[in-house]
């Protein structure tokens, strides 16, 4: 019942943007961009501000301890995945009604102020933070591509930044821990929803994520003790049918997604399966097991990142988890709740890079998580940026948003968190 009435109440507002009549009013406001264009800004009806802040307040307190991080609803407090798909939906109804309210004129002039307070006017990028509904809309980060348009880089950086990373990321390493952590995240999903609904194609993708696992576990791990460490690699092994080649792998990953594909609480896991099969048709005829004795394994595995770093190309979804793996130790794509925007700072050689997040409550444990989380989006910004050789400083700011919250700053490695009140503001307006 809480979700449909934020439902409707998301509906009601979506409809009083697209009017042009009745109670509507518009200010126009001049949004200082390095474009320098105006765009206007509508106001809601002065009850709309008073029955979305109450809806707020009440699911705010329904969410006090969740949050949703990268895709997954965690319990903070406790470190702990959270399934319930009506919780979920509540938390996205909160997530989206809270977007609309912070774009009101009072909201951004309270951003604005606490920038001034804090960076000052020559740190400033814009008169308003977050005034394009487009500035606050989620977004997916999902491949390098997607970054590299938000920060303009040009096709030559582009090249410069895969030459750069694929080395790196494509190590045998950094490539069988992410494809393991890719099916580690979808065992812990499957062993949850098999409870509560044990279909059978579930079951299947059980067994064959535990196949896939116990496959991969034998040809990764190192034995000191055994003597195939030191084995002299028999002749013609290459043509032995006897050992493994990421084929098997590769079969056991396309049956998952044949099992899971119809399964809609699988989505997620079936996309980053889907970009990890795009690595292992590369490598499919290279050989995984670690009996064909300790050189010719090592030289296998330098097949594997020669021919990652030749195909994976720049937009590709399987180089973006690789990269993931490497900084971060984690294969979810990042979720950026307001994804703001890269403006210069007028009259220096800066850019200042605005993204934000929106939490349910300002305990110390959700704020410093949203801070986390923000400032792994931010860093894969920076880091692109600065492999591609970008010309100017790009300044990072994180912004967060909570009922009630009294304003504050955080500093993280060296960035500085904005925490921002959301308060009841009638007609949008101080």
């Amino acid at each position: 019942m809480a979700y449909k009435q934020a439902e409707n109440l998301l509906y009601k507002s979506s409809k009083f943007l697209r009017t042009k009549q009745n109670r509507i009013t518009h200010l126009r406001f001049l949004s200082y961009s390095c474009s320098e264009e105006s765009h206007e800004q509508e106001l809601f009806p002065a009850e709309w501000y008073e029955n979305t802040f109450l809806r707020l307040k009440k699911l705010a307190q329904s969410l006090k301890h969740v949050d949703l991080i990268d895709g997954r609803l965690v319990k903070v407090n406790e470190d702990a995945r959270v399934f319930d798909r009506k919780l979920e939906e509540k938390m996205l109804a909160f997530k989206s009604l809270a977007r609309d309210y912070i774009g009101c004129p009072a909201m951004q002039e309270t951003m604005r102020t606490n920038v001034v307070k804090t960076f000052g006017d020559s740190q400033c990028a814009l008169p308003m933070y977050f005034g394009k509904s487009s500035e606050r809309g989620p977004l997916t980060l999902n491949s390098l591509t997607k970054i590299s348009d938000i920060l303009n880089v040009s096709a030559q950086q582009r090249k410069l930044v895969r030459l750069t990373v694929c080395p790196q990321v494509t190590q045998h390493q950094i490539w069988a821990g992410a494809l393991e952590g890719t099916l580690n995240e979808l065992r812990s999903e499957i062993d949850y929803r098999i409870q509560e609904c044990p279909r059978k194609e579930i079951k299947m993708a059980q067994q064959i994520v535990a196949s896939c696992l116990k496959l991969l576990t034998a040809a990764i791990s190192y034995d000191p003790e055994s003597t195939s460490w030191m084995r002299i690699a028999p002749t013609k092994v290459a043509k032995s049918s006897d050992h493994h080649k990421w084929e098997d792998v590769l079969e056991m990953v396309i049956d998952l997604v044949n099992c899971l594909n119809d399964q809609e609480e699988f989505v997620l896991h079936v996309k980053k399966l889907e970009s990890m099969k795009e690595g292992l048709y590369q490598i499919r005829d290279i050989l995984i097991d670690k009996s064909i004795g300790y050189k010719e394994s090592r030289h296998q595995e330098s097949l594997v990142q020669k021919k990652l770093t030749k195909t994976l190309g720049h937009p590709s979804r399987c180089l973006f988890t690789l990269l993931l793996y490497y900084l971060y130790g984690s294969v979810l794509d990042i979720e950026v709740e307001v994804r703001g925007g890269c403006y210069p700072i007028e009259g220096q050689n800066q850019f200042c890079l605005f993204m934000g997040k929106i939490l349910t409550s300002n305990e110390e444990n959700m704020v410093w998580g949203g801070v986390k989380q923000l400032d792994r989006a931010l860093g894969l910004f920076k880091f692109v940026w600065e492999t591609a050789g970008m010309k100017g400083d790009l300044k990072l700011q994180g912004h967060l948003w909570c009922i009630g919250a009294e304003s504050r700053t955080v500093t993280y490695k060296g960035n500085t968190f904005l925490l921002h009140g959301i308060n009841y503001l009638p007609n949008g307006l101080d």
